[in-house]
């Protein structure tokens, strides 16, 4: 049980640590490439180290069979001269060189075995030995032994000090071309991580990022079409390529929206010339309508009463038409004041109150409290609110319930009026063209399809915006936000 404690430890200590790595990342992949070049250098580092080192010691350990092979050719000058001379005194005297070489050859004990051999090693060992045994004999005056049988262990030893010196140096050699080949072999890995770097530039930052500025050409050239991108998506490539793509769908929505702007704004400045022509002949309709009622309603008959009732009622209805129009058109900029949200309610809600009795209609008003003052124009916002009711009421059917709510907005900096009804909802497609001029869903001579419209340009001056939520069956809640004002010390400023 306890056993598994310390694999469990480290299982996640290394899943803690390839989290905090984040390998599909940039940053990851650069820290794990660094990385492995720290562990492969410093591998390197130390495998130069091992090799120089062994390199010395091959060199000094050199240097150990070099006086071995010299004091064996020394033992063997003596050897010649006692031959030649007959001379045992030459023999006694290379008793100091048979040390010597007994010394090192106790040095050369751990490396001669890993040099050629232990049998080798053990050869040399008793040839030396019977040698010196030899030269005993002699100097103690023995004469039986052969001269040609010291002279083939002399020999013998010289032949096999000089086979060890030779190996040794080949040794010495192949550590040296070792050690000239670790910098190509360090400059070839250093290439391949350059290569893997490269790669893993051209596919992870590259490629995407050539795919990005393509992308955003085209977003120049009025393409708001997302970034496909199926290659290698690193984070941080990942996240560029999706705030790109929601850049340009709001880019398009604002299209949309700025195309809406500039046709209404063309459809208000053409309305604008229309409306003065047309004021002043439904005026005079209207007064005309009127003089005729006042002056002759005795003795006209009853339907011409009604028809001049008529006359006089859709006179009115097209002055209202003109007056919508001229309030979509306007575009001067209003007197604006510091107004009380509950005020902006309180106010609109009393100027139609009278209708929802009438429809057999609920309507719930609610204001949140300590809410900050918006700067606004008061009857153009009560316009406003009027419409929407008007609205809600219209779609909302006998003994149903309207809600008018004023509270602060999700978006910091702003204040939201919402009017919600129990109707049956707007369709989605409708949706889209409700803000349109003239557009309506009102039996004929029921509306005008101007009371959103101007709604819509009367908030835009204040500095808001306008959300629907509505799902057929589900009713309909419209947002107005606001900015409201933000007391500071050097004034007022709109949130």
């Amino acid at each position: 049980m306890n056993s598994t404690r310390p694999v469990s430890f480290l299982h996640q200590w290394s899943q803690s640590c390839v989290q905090r790595l984040r390998l599909g990342s940039i940053k990851g992949k650069i820290l794990v490439v660094f990385g492995l070049t720290l562990v492969l250098i410093s591998a390197l580092t130390a495998l130069n180290y091992w090799n120089l080192s062994t390199l010395k010691t091959r060199m000094e350990l050199s240097e150990r069979y070099d006086d071995l092979l010299n004091n064996i050719l020394e033992v063997r000058r003596f050897e010649k001269n006692y031959l030649i001379y007959a001379d045992k005194q030459n023999l006694s005297e290379s008793r100091e060189y048979l040390n010597r070489i007994d010394t090192l050859l106790a040095d050369l004990a751990d490396d001669l075995p890993l040099l050629d051999g232990k049998a080798a090693y053990v050869n040399f060992k008793n040839s030396l030995l019977n040698y010196r045994q030899f030269v005993d004999r002699i100097s103690a005056g023995e004469s039986s032994i052969p001269p040609e049988t010291i002279r083939t262990l002399g020999k013998t030893l010289t032949d096999a000090a000089d086979h060890f010196r030779v190996i040794k140096r080949k040794r010495i050699h192949t550590t040296f071309l070792r050690s000239l080949t670790i910098p190509f072999f360090v400059l070839a890995i250093l290439v391949g991580l350059m290569v893997l770097v490269f790669q893993l530039i051209s596919e992870g930052l590259i490629k995407p990022l050539d795919v990005v500025m393509e992308t955003t050409r085209s977003l120049g050239r009025g393409d708001f079409s997302p970034i496909h991108y199926s290659g290698v998506r690193l984070e941080e490539i990942a996240g560029l390529i999706d705030a790109f793509n929601q850049m340009a769908q709001e880019l398009e929505t604002n299209q949309e929206d700025l195309i809406q702007t500039r046709k209404i704004a063309a459809i208000g400045t053409f309305t604008a010339g229309i409306a003065h022509e047309l004021n002043n002949p439904i005026n005079n309709i209207a007064l005309t309508a009127e003089s005729l009622i006042e002056e002759y309603g005795e003795d006209i008959d009853e339907n011409c009463s009604e028809m001049l009732q008529d006359i006089q009622s859709q006179a009115d209805r097209a002055a209202d038409i003109v007056k919508n129009l001229l309030d979509f058109s306007r575009t001067e900029n209003p007197a604006f004041s510091q107004l009380d949200p509950s005020l902006i309610l309180t106010s609109t809600v009393s100027l139609i109150k009278n209708q929802f009795k009438i429809a057999n209609l609920q309507l719930d008003t609610s204001v949140a409290e300590n809410l900050p003052e918006i700067r606004g124009n008061l009857g153009n916002l009560q316009q406003v609110f009027t419409n929407l009711l008007l609205n809600a009421l219209h779609a909302t059917p006998s003994g149903g319930k309207i809600g008018m709510h004023v509270e602060m907005a999700d978006t910091a900096g702003f204040i939201k009026f919402t009017v919600e009804d129990s109707g049956a909802g707007i369709p989605e497609k409708v949706q889209e063209k409700i803000f349109e001029p003239f557009f309506t869903t009102k039996q004929v001579g029921k509306g005008t399809g101007l009371g959103l419209s101007v709604s819509f340009a009367i908030v835009k001056r204040h500095g808001g915006r306008i959300e629907v939520f509505s799902e057929p069956g589900q009713g309909t809640k419209i947002s107005v936000l606001l900015p409201y004002v933000v007391n500071d010390f050097a004034g007022w400023s709109v949130g």
